[in-house]
């Protein structure tokens, strides 16, 4: 009986020492290498050069735009640079690469323009050199479908995704930007 014993805890002992040894890491928190599929992956690299380039039309507003409720609008937008960090964060821990697009002057996205709602370097031409309201009608006309391309990707990611904290961003995405759809329209009404 004694053997058994001595034996068994030679063997328990063993496969303690050999599990503490192992090279594998702990059990992974959310959006970790583990935690996540093709979706998740997809989603964090078109949502990046998505939300640059809402930042690049909110740096607009102030310069060229006439109306309070517009720029007041525009600054919430800005509010997007945090998420842009925390996507990143997910593709460098997944260990994927930021994005797998480029376009001429250093701006990350899709040169033909697939990903739903992205400006062309026209739109945004064309943007750039209207002042007061017509800047402001233009700057809604584009933001609402560029929040409408966002909201498309997001319910993608909600749909296929599995990463815990990218579904989470994705919903608030979704939330946000339906509501500023809603607040746009308004404002172009009146």
């Amino acid at each position: 009986m004694r053997r058994i014993f001595f034996r068994g805890a030679v063997l328990t002992a063993s496969l303690l020492l050999g599990a503490c040894s192992s090279p594998e890491p702990p059990a992974p928190a959310p959006s970790s290498q583990a935690g996540h599929n093709a979706a998740d992956v997809a989603f964090a690299q078109q949502m990046i050069p998505h939300h640059q380039q809402a930042l690049e039309m909110a740096k607009m507003v102030p310069s060229r735009g006439s109306d309070p409720k517009v720029a007041d609008l525009a600054g919430r937008i800005r509010a997007q640079d945090p998420e842009i960090r925390q996507m990143q964060g997910w593709l460098k821990t997944w260990g994927v690469a930021a994005t797998s697009h480029s376009m001429p002057g250093g701006h990350e996205m899709s040169g033909d323009h697939t990903m739903t709602g992205m400006m062309s370097g026209a739109d945004l031409k064309s943007l750039e050199a209207a002042k007061g309201p017509d800047f402001d009608r233009s700057w809604l006309d584009l933001m609402i479908k560029h929040h409408q391309g966002a909201v498309e990707m997001a319910k993608t990611e909600l749909a296929h995704g599995a990463d815990a904290g990218a579904k989470a961003l994705a919903q608030r995405i979704a939330d946000a930007q339906e509501a500023e759809i809603a607040e746009m329209r308004g404002l172009l009404k009146g």
